[in-house]
């Protein structure tokens, strides 16, 4: 009984408010034209930061080897 009434008001408050009329639409959020390109440049920055940090590395990694091997004498 107690769940039925709780049903009933939730469905009768929420057919009262203007916000069910917004739910599937954009009005909680400005869109625009820049906001697709601020989620296009921060996509690529998550995508290509792995490979600029690998290329860092191997550079780091290569040059430190080299020296290494220059102060071995081999």
């Amino acid at each position: 009984m107690r769940s039925k009434f709780f049903q009933l008001l939730l469905m009768m408050v929420l057919l009262q408010s203007r916000a069910v009329f917004a739910l599937d639409s954009y009005r909680y959020m400005h869109v625009s034209l820049n906001t697709i390109w601020y989620i296009f440049i921060g996509l690529m920055v998550v995508i290509l930061f792995p490979f600029v940090l690998m290329a860092y590395l191997a550079w780091y990694y290569s040059s430190r080897k080299a020296s290494e091997k220059t102060e071995d004498g081999k």
